[in-house]
């Protein structure tokens, strides 16, 4: 019987650390070696560039077509007695031109044609290397475009953790302790936002998209279950019920994509409209929900935002909950963002009411530091979470529950589902509400520093003051025209990308008609200085100026306009 490759050692086990130890060397290297060659923030030369090098590095000669799955390690297709017959040998290596799995030696994995395989530590170095070269990496003060953390190397390790020991959680007995662990940590994030421990619930999900889609559900089967006389995750939709969900302008798409997936349809989200630094207006939504109820609709949700991808901005909450309250609808909070607030003694106040959610999600992966996934459900009232009841035989049989051993697995969407709660607890142990407090403030100082940088410079436009760390603005090309300030503004943040200097992010204020476009700073390295803050702000002004050149150029302008334009 043959014996198992090189490289099959197992992660977990009492000989699992050494196996794991010159293999994590190897990554390390390849993380170092990959930032050297990168040399920013993400590496320059735009899609195909990234593109040339990866199919590069995976054929090893630079030819195109490359497969990491090649012939000879794919099932055969012939009939039984073929599978190991003559003529599979014959077509190996065949028909695999540029397949880095061949044994030409184009695999990373492998040595060349007649030479010894590549060790694992090999493979991981290189491949680790490939992968940070063409990164984007939001540790880099010029990587600020998303709500994309640079995580901890704490949450890292801890991550590490999990992945080698690989408990899941929809049983006890494949998760004793990490069950007990993420029970805790859902205990006291419930206190953290509000809730009495004792009486809510929630669960650790992939991040606010899962979370929303879980607050919409059970909205949806409490508001047409109750209104339709029977539970609608065994029955089904009612027919003779329109359903309503409210939600801003400014409302992650999320929501939308909850609504059709739940069988609501997309146009059953009204869009409540905001004011400028993009928050819900209370007495528009009181108005819609007024108007719903007229017309014999049924409302399901009203989704407060706290903490816009675009803004930061933060819905009137206690506003919003009364509104809620007094129509008898189901108030979930999306606070993915805003939530890192409840972290800092200085912004916590801006969260005020959302104790009165039903429903909330929060994001770790945000204002947390944490690698993702790190998203979180709660609900206010355990026996909301009564639709998502679920009994397997082979998971969480009655009698085993009854005899003590707990479940989680109707806690959440997933069945197969990693112990996230691991590395946010390791983090709160190590650095408290305090330490990630601090975090919190000095990104949220950096907003401000942004801030103050592009109200002072006379090519740039700030839209509004930052709530949380986003900091959104525009360059002001000179002729101030609205279409050419959105063509610029998109133009220069693509040169930045292309040439690897700098991660911008672009979004579009709600509305009609030109003028809608602008960059983001998102700033969440609490590393970051306000001088590197100030670097990228220049690097904008930079490309916009030298988009506004190229333009010009191209115009066929005079040689005086284009010497009006910095270089």
């Amino acid at each position: 019987m043959p014996g198992l490759p090189a490289g099959a050692a197992l992660s977990g086990g009492v000989a699992g650390p050494d196996a794991l130890r010159p293999l994590l060397d190897a990554v390390l290297a390849g993380l170092a070696d990959g930032a050297a060659l990168r040399g920013g923030p993400l590496p320059a030369g735009g899609p195909a560039g990234v593109a040339a090098f990866v199919t590069a590095a995976l054929t090893g000669g630079g030819r195109t077509g490359g497969s990491l799955v090649g012939e000879e390690d794919r099932p055969a297709r012939g009939r039984p007695a073929e599978v190991a017959g003559p003529a599979a040998a014959v077509r190996t290596g065949q028909d695999r031109v540029g397949s880095p799995v061949a044994d030409d030696g184009n695999h990373p994995a492998r040595g060349r044609a007649g030479e010894p395989a590549a060790s694992g530590e090999d493979v991981l170095r290189r491949l680790t290397t490939l992968l940070t070269r063409g990164s984007a990496d939001p540790a880099d003060p010029a990587c600020a475009a998303h709500l994309h953390c640079p995580p901890l190397a704490l949450a890292v390790a801890a991550d590490l953790a999990v992945s080698a020991l690989n408990p899941s959680q929809d049983s006890w007995d494949q998760a004793p302790a990490s069950t007990e662990l993420e029970t805790a940590l859902v205990r006291d994030l419930a206190a953290l936002v509000g809730y009495d421990p004792a009486t809510a619930a929630g669960v650790i999900t992939s991040g606010g998209t899962e979370s929303n889609l879980m607050g919409l559900m059970l909205s949806r089967d409490h508001a047409l279950g109750r209104a339709g006389g029977h539970a609608t995750e065994l029955g089904g939709l009612p027919r003779d019920l329109s359903p309503r969900i409210f939600a801003s302008e400014a409302a992650h798409f999320s929501v939308q994509r909850a609504a059709a997936v739940l069988g609501l349809g997309e146009r059953a989200v009204t869009a409540v409209p905001v004011d400028r630094d993009l928050r819900m207006d209370p007495a528009a939504l009181d108005v819609l929900l007024k108007e719903a109820v007229g017309r014999g609709e049924t409302p399901v949700a009203v989704v407060a935002t706290a903490g816009t991808t675009d803004t930061g901005g933060i819905d009137p909450l206690p506003q919003i909950a009364d509104i809620a309250e007094r129509y008898g609808v189901w108030l979930h909070v999306d606070a993915a963002y805003g939530g890192g607030a409840l972290l800092s003694d200085r912004l916590a106040p801006l969260l005020t009411g959302v104790e009165r959610a039903d429903s909330l999600s929060l994001d770790w992966h945000k204002l947390g530091w944490q690698p993702a996934p790190a998203g979180v459900f709660l609900v206010r009232r355990a026996e909301t979470y009564a639709p998502l009841a679920r009994r397997a035989v082979y998971l969480n049989p009655a009698d085993d529950e009854e005899a003590g051993y707990p479940s989680l697995l109707g806690l959440s969407l997933r069945t197969t589902r990693r112990p996230d709660a691991f590395k946010i607890a390791a983090t709160l142990a190590a650095l408290g509400r305090t330490g990630l407090g601090r975090l919190v403030d000095t990104c949220h100082d950096l907003a401000h520093h942004a801030a103050a940088t592009v109200r002072a410079h006379p090519l740039l436009e700030l839209h509004t003051t930052p709530v949380l760390t986003t900091a959104v603005f525009r360059y002001r090309p000179a002729s101030g025209l609205p279409a050419d300030a959105d063509r610029v503004n998109a133009a220069l943040r693509r040169r930045l990308l292309t040439e690897g200097r700098a991660v911008v992010g672009r979004t579009e204020l709600p509305g009609r008609g030109p003028g809608r476009v602008r960059l983001k700073l998102t700033l969440l390295n609490p590393h970051t200085t306000p001088a590197q803050v100030d670097a990228l702000l220049s690097a904008v002004v930079a490309a916009g100026q030298a988009e506004e050149r190229d333009e010009a150029e191209r115009a066929g302008e005079p040689e005086e306009v284009l010497e009006g334009i910095p270089a």
